[in-house]
């Protein structure tokens, strides 16, 4: 064969798999408004950036090789604002995207050699599962797992992935293993399809309850943001990297000062009510203080008691842990610990630094709380705070009580901590106190009540806990971002350019 005929049948083969699943396939999801597996490369990368690996991979199967372009899987390295990323695009129209021998070894190359230089990897999910039957029987399943630590997580660089569609079996296992995961609206994520869970139960499910975005995103808590469309989901996936460093080693990028802007923070005291029994909502203190506009919330449906958020403070990456008196008064229940634990794992993994807001009445006590294991998920995020090595700062605004006010950075749980002239901190409310000790009720005994609950509140205030260095300063709220931009330059890692000990780089994904 000449080399012009070698070229040409190189360039046939090539065309071949780019036309995945065929025109016919291809034009009923542009009809449904989906973009497919290769348009979602060109919508998450950097114009002409991908260089696809395992263009020419094949089922296994011999007698499906020609009708398994790519294998299902789209595979390769790009760029996403410059940086090198390598990613994983499930194509549902060849064979459902399903799991198989083939691309099970393009999956473990992409790993493996983002592992190895440093790069994040993106998994954009779609499948319907395993292949069957190409993994039937023993032989096969014996022979599967191209890579023996498949589903093992170090955390060594950051992975985000996308749900856009169907998403069971291997393709949820890694969304579920993602420091980030978004669900476009009308995605499923389970274990299996709703058709196998039907079979296997002897009843009707429907996809929606099975998996859909509301289940997970404010149930289970492992998405961690939804979108409307694969488009939102794919540039949610773009500014969540923009956060973090590209592995494990280094430092989160730093804008430079034309890039950022200070937000105006002159309002700050209009947006917290001095009485500590009126509530007020903490996102409008994170913008306050964070660069303008920089504000990323991650898991914004679940735990909301708690709000957690990356953010940049004069072009720095940062992460923000915070109770919101909006729900509960502040309360923190065992979904609020879950995602505060779970953030404070991906910030130290990754060496951002954290800011802990702090006014909340404690833990919301009760039999729900005690059923969902509240004291386990209480010291889980407190062992996750104290592992945290790099810089933590907190700031108490209003109040903070009991153990909580030792889970949100006090003590020694924090690198340097600051109390608004507003703050109050003490083993509980005073009010709840003169019931407790007295046996007081407001509505019965209003003077009584009243003159306990002032004897409980002595020796509470923030200059009480400045006076014994509980606290290292007592600030004006309007000064809220000088403190944090200063305590953060005082506490970087110089010695590591960094990086913290990363402790948690093998904890849980979900616990």
């Amino acid at each position: 064969m000449s080399y012009e005929e070698q070229l040409e049948e190189l360039a046939r083969r090539e065309a071949q798999a780019k036309a995945m699943g065929g025109e016919e396939k291809l034009a009923r999801r542009t009809e449904q408004g989906l973009l497919n597996a290769r348009s979602r490369l060109d919508a998450l990368l950097d114009r002409d950036s991908f260089r696809e690996v395992g263009l020419l991979a094949q089922s296994a199967i011999r007698a499906d090789r020609d009708t398994t372009p790519a294998d299902g899987k789209v595979s390769g390295f790009g760029r996403v604002e410059g940086r090198d990323i390598a990613v994983v695009s499930n194509d549902l129209t060849v064979k459902g995207a399903s799991s198989s021998a083939t691309n099970a070894k393009k999956i473990a190359y992409i790993k493996t050699t983002a592992t190895r230089s440093g790069m994040p990897v993106v998994f954009l999910g779609e499948s319907s599962g395993a292949r069957i039957p190409d993994t039937m029987g023993a032989e096969s399943m014996s022979q599967g797992g191209a890579d023996p630590q498949q589903y093992c997580r170090r955390r060594e660089t950051p992975w985000a992935s996308a749900v856009l569609g169907p998403c069971f079996g291997s393709s949820t296992w890694y969304s579920c293993l993602s420091d980030f995961l978004v669900m476009r609206k009308g995605a499923t994520l389970a274990v299996s399809s709703a058709r196998v869970t039907s079979l296997a139960i002897g009843e009707t499910v429907d996809p929606e309850e099975l998996g859909g975005w509301r289940l997970h995103s404010e149930v289970t808590g492992l998405a961690d943001a939804v979108a409307d469309s694969d488009e939102e989901a794919l540039e949610l996936v773009r500014r969540f990297l923009s956060y973090l460093p590209s592995h494990a080693g280094e430092a989160p990028p730093v804008q430079s000062a034309g890039e950022w802007r200070a937000p105006n923070g002159d309002d700050i005291l209009a947006l917290v009510p001095p009485e500590r029994t009126r509530v007020y909502d903490i996102r409008k203190i994170i913008r306050a203080v964070a660069d303008e506009g920089s504000v990323f919330p991650l898991k914004e449906r679940f735990g909301k008691a708690v709000v957690t958020a990356l953010a940049r403070m004069e072009g720095q990456s940062v992460g923000f842990v915070a109770t919101n008196p909006m729900i509960r008064g502040g309360a923190m229940d065992p979904d609020a610990c879950r995602k505060a634990s779970d953030f404070l794992v991906m910030c130290d993994s990754f060496n951002i630094p954290v800011i802990l807001l702090v006014d909340t009445p404690g833990f919301l006590v009760g039999v729900s709380g005690e059923r969902k294991a509240a004291p386990a998920h209480i010291m889980n995020m407190m062992h996750a705070l104290q592992l945290v090595s790099v810089p933590k700062v907190s700031v108490i605004l209003r109040k903070s009580y009991g153990q909580a006010f030792l889970n949100m950075g006090g003590g020694r749980n924090s690198d340097e901590i600051a109390a608004w002239t507003s703050a109050e901190v003490s083993f509980m409310d005073p009010g709840v106190g003169a019931s407790v000790v007295h046996g007081l009720k407001r509505d019965e005994d209003p003077e009584a009540f009243d003159a306990a609950a002032d004897a409980l509140r002595k020796d509470t205030s923030a200059y009480d806990m400045a006076s014994v260095f509980g606290v290292q300063s007592v600030i004006d709220p309007r000064d809220t971002r000088d403190f944090l931009v200063a305590a953060l330059a005082t506490h970087r890692r110089r010695l590591s350019n960094g990086i913290g000990r990363r402790e948690m780089a093998n904890w849980p994904t979900y616990f």
